[in-house]
């Protein structure tokens, strides 16, 4: 085996938020990516970390189930010690970071072009008398109950390919035109709010303020079209409120089957090649 061959190993991986300050590392910060690379490089037997490309930078506080990365390791080193990383991992990890999988990715694989699309969720309670204290780290309390219909038909209106400038913040060099497919509103079991948010890729704070300008509709204080008039603007409006990051949560990310992966990555770079998938 040639000892400087690299192999890509896909990481999947789920986190608690409330103590990280958000995926990408910096200096003298406690990140996901910081503590992840760090100790997949210890437990590798590697001289320093190991770098790592996620599917969604997610923001200081948002939590994730379904996070993925991939990391190019030593072809050997990984060969060495595949049978004992995800067990290694598991011990070396903090409790607030888990690693479900790691395994050789298929050719053509990259965690973030490669993706269809991302999934996230953002749990809100709108009942102060029935708020579950145990949840309120990945839960938001709303003091108003909220009219789920009417924030349906708002969110309808912004599906679609826009420019969503009004609902990101703005990145030198960075397009904000995203494919939204999925905004929508249900009640679980247990009366929490549940808003199902799915795109091709986010752009930074795109999911927080898209939840921020419908918490208004539900609570009756504006229209359904409030919001697409916002979107149509395309500049920030104020009236606009970024929600807070505990509620937001990574789901899933999606990837086409194996022989597409080489040419979903190669469109996406193509569209997109200096945006960060981001909430």
């Amino acid at each position: 085996m040639d000892e400087d061959a690299l192999l890509r190993v896909r990481v999947d991986l789920s986190y608690d938020g409330a103590g990280f300050s958000g995926w990408a590392a910096q200096p003298g910060r406690r990140t996901v990516e910081g503590v992840l690379s760090e100790t997949l490089g210890h437990v590798l037997r590697l001289p320093e970390p190991v770098r790592l490309t996620v599917a969604g930078r997610t923001d200081s506080g948002v939590h994730a189930r379904g996070q993925v990365a991939h990391a190019d390791v030593p072809a050997e080193t990984w060969a060495a010690h595949a049978d004992a990383v995800l067990r290694r991992l598991s011990r070396a990890l903090p409790p607030d970071l888990r690693v479900r999988s790691i395994e050789p990715a298929p050719e053509g694989f990259d965690a973030r072009f490669s993706a269809l699309w991302r999934r996230y969720a953002y749990r809100i309670s709108d009942n102060p008398a029935t708020a579950d204290p145990l949840r309120r780290y990945d839960t938001l309390w709303n003091q108003r109950p909220l009219n789920l219909a009417a924030m349906n038909e708002a969110a309808a209106l912004l599906l679609g390919e826009h420019d969503f400038a009004a609902f990101c913040r703005k990145r030198e060099g960075a397009t904000t035109v995203r494919a939204l497919r999925e905004l929508s509103w249900e009640r679980g079991a247990d009366g929490v709010a549940v808003g199902c948010v799915i795109a091709d890729a986010f752009c930074h704070n795109m999911v927080r303020a898209l939840v921020g300008a419908l918490l208004p509709v539900g609570e009756g204080s504006r229209p359904p079209t409030w919001p697409a008039e916002i979107l149509r603007a395309a500049v920030r409006d104020p009236a606009v409120r970024v929600v807070p990051a505990h509620g937001l949560s990574l789901e899933e990310v999606r990837y086409p089957d194996p022989d597409q992966l080489a040419a979903r990555a190669a469109l996406t770079r193509r569209v997109r090649v200096a945006e960060d998938a981001q909430d």
